[in-house]
Formats: C-alpha cells, sequence, structure tokens
C-alpha cells in the first residue's frame, strides 16, 4: 500500500519532467540568417547565442546562413521574403543595419520583421597596422586634418556604426564628415585582411572584432569610443585624448514576419533561456559585450526610436544619400 502513493508521485514527476523538456524543446530547430559574412560581430553573436540556447536546453540544434551585403539589408530583403510565418526562423541584427536601411534607402526595413531581443552592446575601437607610421590618436587627427582624402578608414558597410564614428570625429576635429574617405566591406574577415595588409590607412570595428589581432601586435589600437577605458583593456578613450565622441553599438535578434504572437513569446523566452546560461555569460567576458537584453514590445519601441536618432545622425554628418 505505501507503494502507491511513491509510484503517483514519481508518475507525476515524470510527467512534469516532460512537459518541461518539451517546454524546452518548443522551438526545436532555429535557422539563424547571418545578413554579413562570416568573421564579423553579427556572426560571432549568431553562433554565440545557438551555443548558448542549445548548452541551456532550449533548442535541439541552429542551422546558420550567411547573406552579406549592403549592412545587411540584402539578407533582410531575403529574411523577409522567405522566412514569412516561419516559428523557426532568426536573424541577426542592430544599429549597423539600422543605418544601412536609411543609407542606402532599402526598401525593407524592421519593422518588416518580428522583434525578438536586444542582446548586446559594444564600443568601437579605431586601429592602425601594426607596420603603420601613425603611432597614436594624436598623430592620424594631424595626418586627417591635414588631408582628410589621404586617410582611408576600413569598417562595416556605409551608413553603420563604424561610418557613423569617423564621421562623428571628423566634425569634433573640425573636418567635413562627407570628406571622410571611407572603405566599407561585407565582413570583419575582409576588413582585417585589408587593415593587416595597409591597404586602408585605419580601421574602425568593435572591439571584440579586432582584439586577437591587438593582442598579437598585427594592429595597434589607437582609442576606444566608451565613456571610460574598458576593463581589462589598455586603451585610451577618445575623450582622454581630447575628441569629445562616444559610441556603442548595440546587436540584438529577430524573428520572421507573419508569426503569432504565442509564437513569438515562445521564441522570446528560448533566447531568454539561452542568455541566462554560463556559455553566453562567457561569450560576454570574451568578447567585451555589455549585456543590454531588451524584449518584445520595448524592443520594438527601442528599434524605433533608435531609427530616428541614426537617422538624425546621419543628416547631420552628411552622410545619408
Amino acid at each position: 500500500m505505501l507503494l502507491r502513493p511513491y509510484r503517483a508521485l514519481r508518475s507525476l514527476m515524470l510527467a512534469a519532467a516532460l512537459t518541461a523538456s518539451g517546454a524546452a524543446f518548443a522551438v526545436d530547430n532555429v535557422k539563424i540568417l547571418v545578413p554579413a559574412n562570416p568573421g564579423g560581430g553579427w556572426d560571432s553573436t549568431g553562433r554565440a547565442l545557438a551555443q548558448a540556447m542549445q548548452s541551456a536546453g532550449a533548442i535541439k540544434s541552429a542551422q546558420f546562413e550567411n547573406k552579406g551585403g549592403a549592412a545587411g539589408t540584402i539578407g533582410l530583403a531575403q529574411f523577409v521574403n522567405s522566412a514569412k510565418g516561419d516559428p523557426n526562423a532568426l536573424m541577426i541584427g542592430g544599429m549597423v543595419m539600422v543605418g544601412g536601411i536609411i543609407q542606402n534607402k532599402s526598401p525593407v526595413d524592421l519593422s518588416m520583421v518580428t522583434p525578438i531581443a536586444r542582446l548586446t552592446e559594444e564600443y568601437e575601437v579605431i586601429v592602425v597596422p601594426a607596420s603603420s607610421p601613425v603611432k597614436d590618436m594624436k598623430d592620424l587627427v594631424a595626418r586627417f586634418k591635414a588631408n582628410p582624402g589621404s586617410i582611408s578608414w576600413g569598417g562595416g558597410s556605409a551608413g553603420g556604426t563604424d561610418h557613423i564614428l569617423a564621421g562623428m570625429i571628423a566634425k569634433q576635429v573640425g573636418v567635413e564628415p562627407s570628406r571622410v574617405n571611407y572603405v566599407p566591406f561585407k565582413g570583419g574577415g575582409e576588413a582585417v585582411a585589408a587593415i593587416i595588409g595597409g591597404h586602408v590607412s585605419a580601421g574602425v570595428s568593435g572591439y571584440s572584432e579586432f582584439a586577437q589581432h591587438i593582442q598579437s601586435g598585427r594592429m595597434r589600437a589607437l582609442a576606444v569610443s566608451s565613456p571610460k577605458r574598458i576593463d581589462g583593456v589598455n586603451v585610451p578613450t577618445l575623450k582622454e585624448q581630447g575628441i569629445d565622441v562616444e559610441l556603442a553599438n548595440w546587436r540584438g535578434v529577430f524573428a520572421a514576419p507573419g508569426i503569432t504572437r504565442e509564437q513569438r513569446d515562445a521564441l522570446i523566452r528560448a533566447v531568454e533561456t539561452g542568455v541566462k546560461s554560463k556559455a553566453w555569460k562567457a561569450a560576454l567576458e570574451q568578447n567585451n559585450w555589455t549585456d543590454v537584453w531588451l524584449a518584445g514590445d520595448a524592443y520594438k519601441a527601442y528599434i524605433e526610436k533608435d531609427t530616428k536618432r541614426i537617422a538624425e545622425i546621419l543628416a547631420d554628418l552628411k552622410l545619408s544619400k
């Protein structure tokens, strides 16, 4: 007789475990579109997120596709057209895409997809190749002011965070931002090769994209765009060097258009489970990313506000077409 309550309790526990397992894997297998070439910030963010979600039991597996070009708007157009109604489709994006949509007068924009969550924020770094005669930010600015066109700035897509930072620096040091000789690249790998090879005068990107090359001595870091020095990174800020500029780049994740609110909420829960994991916390620390979690409707409102902010910056810097 004593076994019956035990068996009943065990049955209830097993049922609860199965229910929990089913809920954990409600999203099952996800397809993640990275609208940039391999090797950049969106790519590393997407792969770190998928690993975190898998380690936390939120998804079974993830498939990736990279589709670079035009600040992510080529990939965005593909996602809007091909993923409609797919509850397992995700896309990585962020501030760079917002600027690219404006810069390229894109017929598709972020109002056409489903915002899931803002994930990270990262400050920018300005670097030169190790072989460069430029030794510090003061030297770079002097050369830039003397002959703006002689200094080529390599970074991500036109109108994105890297381009905006170069324009903001120009304005602060008295150079017309439209005179910035900006060289856009489709992915972080291409930008790194161009900078190390000396094909551009200076490089601009999120710190994590250049960190290993700075540490190996192949790049020389001149400044970071943070309000104070990044922890563990001995690189002076722009403000320390008399350039009153501060800029952070945010990245997030989006779902397909046309999914239900319940499907959206399931994806939010799956992503949130991932970002609470040890694997995600390790990725934040390794990449010097700041956690800026914001989900659902609040994230949607943030995107709408940030779109207006970036449009104003691009117009002020005369960087929009």
